[in-house]
């Protein structure tokens, strides 16, 4: 009886364990993405965007 609570408990780790990663990884990619739309730090401004990260229109870039 013991074992099985054992992996029950394992199982419900690993579920934990994935969506805190998955989560991670999605907030990184969220802040890379508004990262290289905000304005570039000086020294950066004339650097371009990356084909990869999408452009969103500001009322400034309008």
């Amino acid at each position: 009886m013991t074992l099985m609570a054992a992996g029950a408990g394992g199982a419900d780790l690993s579920i934990f364990t994935a969506v805190y990663v998955v989560g991670f990884i999605a907030a990184v990619a969220i802040g890379s993405i508004a990262w290289y739309n905000s304005k570039r730090p000086p020294g950066w401004e004339d650097k371009e965007r990356p084909k990869v990260v999408p452009k969103i229109d500001t009322e400034e870039n309008s």
